[in-house]
């Protein structure tokens, strides 16, 4: 029976950055995956959908760019699904190559611990095998949630996983759930020429952002035709002659092609053999301290399964953050600044506080704002829709987060969330030179009108 320092359940952003990061630290490592490298994020969520969304955008830039001498812009959807595919295979197969390289066994199979220093796999040809392991990472992930009003068939009612299975593009789409999720899929198949609705039960979408954010972007969505429906309680879905049927407490009746259901994920933790073992879960959820480390203190948990955070890059820097305790280096998950990317046309990026937040929490703030249309580059590229928004501590000046709307504020972003996590203020932003002509410059200058200095805006 083989023995490794540690053994990973699960080949996601969690789980195979885990298992890289262990070997360079001189460990032996063994990865088990029961399906495809990468996960959810590769193969049924951040980069399928980010892909869609590249195409969606560059379409819609087609549609709104005059000098384009185009009568009409249609988006061949079977080649989209054809690069999407071609995407993700290049990728796996590079997950593949890394983890070759870096030496590390891999499993496929279904993984389950029978002790806390043994994992038994069951593979697909019937047979199993057993690993000694001194440490265990789980990182299972999360799927889609179904309700059981909704009766998901994937096929006419689906789930995130299944839309990216369509193979034809549905002419009209009702979304259920005006999150993240939601509102990405309702940019992405608008762009692509589809009658969108979105139906939020909460009083508005997107509740985790900036209260300005919001309400820009739901501007922008209804102007290219998005149906934004808040306090939307379904009471009951009817499928009939190839059509969906949403019926509201309200009364109301809404009809479309397909229906996308985008409202919260479940926790991979069953049938893993946390009982056997005594590991503590809530609701699901893997309980784990700062070290990512569980009740039973030589099994770790990352990423969706046990995270307060449901993003790639929170699991991926876990992961990191469990592989250095295995092999006794001590150290801490820091959650103090998280970057957060919404892509919807125009895309979002946030770190740090919301104004709310922070005069929640006592801070009396300064707030900078810049909008696009006051760039020079962003006006050159046809996207003048969108802001910089940079809140600050009154008192020190010290940024306490920006909140950006616009194109490429997902890169944008970045430079916010460096400054806030060394304690920079806005004049640290302000004082430094900014390339021009750059959209970058809008967040020097956002970070300049917290102190009414700004140049380019009145």
């Amino acid at each position: 029976m083989a023995t490794y320092d540690v053994g990973i359940i699960g080949g996601g952003p969690g789980g195979y950055v885990a298992a890289i990061r262990a070997a360079q630290l001189g460990g032996t490592v063994c990865l088990i995956e029961k399906g495809e490298w990468g996960g959810t994020c590769l193969n049924r969520g951040c980069i399928p959908t980010k892909t869609l969304f590249s195409i969606a955008h560059l379409a819609e830039q087609v549609q709104n760019t005059p000098a384009l001498n185009t009568q009409s812009t249609t988006v061949d959807y079977s080649q989209t699904l054809t690069h999407k595919t071609k995407v993700i295979e290049k990728l796996k197969g590079g997950i593949g190559q890394l983890l070759k390289t870096n030496k590390i066994d891999t499993i496929n199979g279904n993984a389950s611990l029978t002790n806390k220093n043994t994992i038994a796999v069951s593979k697909s040809d019937g047979t199993t095998e057993q690993i000694n392991v001194k440490n265990v990472i789980i990182a299972t992930g999360s799927e889609p949630a179904e309700p059981p009003i909704f009766e998901i068939d994937e096929t006419d009612v689906l789930t995130t996983t299944g839309i990216l299975n369509l193979a034809e593009l549905p002419e009209s789409l009702i979304i259920v759930g005006g999150g993240v999720s939601g509102c990405e899929f309702a940019s992405i198949f608008n762009a692509l020429g589809c009658k969108v609705t979105v139906l939020e039960l909460l009083p508005t979408i997107l509740a985790t952002e900036d209260v300005q954010v919001v309400r820009h972007i739901q501007l922008f969505m209804k102007r290219k035709g998005i149906a934004i429906k808040t306090g939307a309680n379904i009471t009951s879905v009817e499928k009939s002659d190839e059509v969906v049927t949403a019926v509201l407490e309200s009364g109301e009746n809404l009809t479309a092609q397909k229906m996308l259901v985008s409202i919260g994920r479940r926790y991979n933790s069953e049938g893993i053999g946390l009982e056997k073992v005594g590991v503590r879960t809530e609701n699901g959820k893997i309980v784990v301290n700062e070290q990512m480390q569980t009740n039973i203190p030589n099994i770790y948990a990352v990423g969706d399964v046990a995270s307060r955070y449901l993003l790639a890059h929170v699991a991926s820097a876990e992961g990191k953050v469990a592989a250095k305790n295995c092999l006794g280096e001590s150290t801490e998950m820091d959650y103090q600044v998280i970057p957060w990317c919404v892509f919807t046309l125009p895309e979002i990026g946030h770190a740090g506080m919301t104004e709310k937040e922070a005069t929640d929490e006592g801070y009396e703030v300064k707030v900078g704002r810049f909008p696009y249309g006051a760039s020079g580059m962003a006006l050159g590229m046809g996207e003048a829709d969108g802001f910089v928004k940079t809140v600050t501590d009154a008192d020190s000046g010290d940024i306490l987060g920006v909140h950006i709307v616009g194109v490429h504020a997902s890169t944008l972003i970045h430079e916010a969330a460096v400054a806030i996590r060394l304690g920079a203020s806005a004049m640290d932003i302000a004082h430094t030179v900014h390339a021009h002509p750059t959209l970058s410059e809008m967040v020097m200058e956002s970070a300049e009108a917290a102190y009414g200095r700004a140049v380019h805006v009145l």
